[in-house]
């Protein structure tokens, strides 16, 4: 992956956070999975808003807990799973809410593209019908206009032959068009929250370029609020408003995308960022790595989480652990260093 070429962002005029209602508030998430091993502290104590039209990239690696965030607010935890905490929608409490009234919600406010699209196609049902049931369930539409309007959103989202291709299986469309027609349905409804989950790791660099322009493009025309799980920081740069970076299931740095990839403050976000490669990289050059592994969530470290991982760690490290905390305008970060 090349060095990021980042989109200006105004993060600086964005709208005073206190004034504006969010669309989404989560208030101490806490997510916990019961195995024959023990206790699994997927989530623990996570906090953040999203206002109308903002773009939040969730980024960190395989368990850091960005997935089980999302999972815990739309209700769709594993059975041995629980969550905990708070979660409004536009003021609303909806974290426990019983299915029926979940579902009112979402798909039709709150909608999710998951990383693998032929894992959330039906394959034995053609595109127009998964589509269409949508329209019927939560709009109300006949079949006639609910197929209408999902062809309308299939030349939204650049699907050639809308109207001809509406009435084929998933089987037959491309990686990179299957995603297309997930998005889609997603925005159906022209839901305020757009939760993506990997969106484009499964696609090629080309396809994945068209499906972040198409996400600009959509964001632009329905100010829907996009939260982008990944842990491709290319993707995070050319598309989020603000950054959130977890580990260990929990939010270790935040602020404006520009700031954490021009001045981290978090010794594990400066690792994530001196890992990816770069053009100006010479030839054959090592590339830095985070030594180490990420803890084991049924046994966490003492005191800082990273502790064991991290360069700067010194004697408060081990038995004290870092709170997330404001250390400037619109940023944050949980490390007992003053500055990197």
């Amino acid at each position: 992956m090349t060095q990021p070429v980042m989109e200006r962002t105004n993060a600086s005029s964005a709208p005073d956070r206190d004034a504006e209602e969010a669309v989404l508030a989560v208030d101490r998430l806490e997510t916990r999975f019961s195995t024959p091993e023990g206790e699994v502290r997927a989530v623990n104590g996570v906090s953040f808003d999203i206002r109308q039209g903002e773009t939040i990239g969730v980024v960190g690696e395989s368990g850091s807990g960005k997935s089980q965030i999302f999972m815990s607010i739309m209700g769709l935890l594993a059975t041995n799973g629980r969550a905990t905490g708070s979660v409004k929608y536009r003021g609303q409490e909806i974290l426990g809410l019983a299915p029926a009234k979940l579902n009112r919600i979402r798909g039709s406010k709150m909608s999710m593209i998951f990383q693998d699209p032929m894992t959330s196609l039906n394959p034995y049902l053609k595109i127009a019908k998964q589509m269409t049931e949508v329209l019927v369930q939560h709009q109300g539409m006949s079949e006639k206009q609910a197929l209408a309007k999902s062809v309308e959103m299939l030349d939204l989202v650049r699907i050639p032959e809308a109207k001809r291709r509406i009435r084929m299986y998933p089987h037959e469309f491309s990686g990179g068009m299957r995603q297309r027609v997930m998005i889609a349905m997603a925005l159906l409804c022209q839901p305020d929250l757009l939760i993506a989950d990997e969106p484009t790791t499964a696609l090629d660099v080309t396809v994945q370029a068209q499906i972040l322009d198409l996400m600009r493009d959509l964001k632009r025309e329905f100010s829907t609020s996009i939260i982008m799980i990944t842990h491709d920081l290319g993707v995070i740069a050319g598309l989020s408003d603000r950054v959130m970076v977890m580990y260990a299931g929990k939010i270790v740095e935040t602020g404006a995308v520009e700031d954490i990839f021009y001045r981290p403050q978090h010794p594990y976000t400066e690792g994530l960022l001196k890992s990816m490669p770069r053009l100006t990289d010479e030839i054959g050059r090592e590339l830095p790595t985070i030594q180490g592994q990420p803890p084991n969530l049924q046994h966490l470290p003492s005191g800082c989480n990273f502790r064991p991982r991290c360069p700067y760690a010194f004697d408060r490290c081990v038995n004290e652990e870092p709170p997330l905390a404001p250390f400037a305008p619109g940023r944050a970060k949980a490390c007992h260093l003053e500055s990197l």
